[in-house]
């Protein structure tokens, strides 16, 4: 099963905000080039970080959507240990209406309530 190129690309353009710049970190490559005799890499950093959910989570997890969609699946499940990827997981579950389950670690869940009790200060 897939989904269509054009399908995933509109998708990834509408919803999830791509495609994201590339930028030319020029300070940084400089550095490189003054520390090895002039020859060193022109960096360029993909700024994910600008896609509408603030990561490349969002990427993986609306083609999967897609694909469990297309297949006749009502719902998904995933597990996670970072917060960036249940959110972009129950996101495009919520635009595909779909189900969604998302298992967290216990060490997560921790860090979530204390993030959230020191927020309430």
């Amino acid at each position: 099963m897939y989904v269509a190129k054009a399908e995933l690309a509109k998708a990834l353009r509408d919803y999830v905000g791509r495609e994201t710049p590339l930028y030319h970190a020029e300070r940084l490559s400089e550095y490189y080039k003054s520390i090895n005799n002039g020859n060193g890499p022109d960096i360029y950093l993909k700024r994910e970080d600008l896609n509408h959910d603030g990561s490349h989570k969002m990427n993986n997890a609306l083609a999967q959507a897609m694909i469990a969609k297309r297949m006749g699946c009502k719902s998904m499940v995933t597990a996670t240990g970072s917060k960036q990827h249940d959110l972009a997981t129950t996101a495009t579950c919520a635009k595909l209406a779909l189900e969604c389950t998302v298992f967290m670690a216990n060490f997560v869940l921790k860090v979530m309530d204390n993030e959230f009790l020191s927020s309430r200060k």
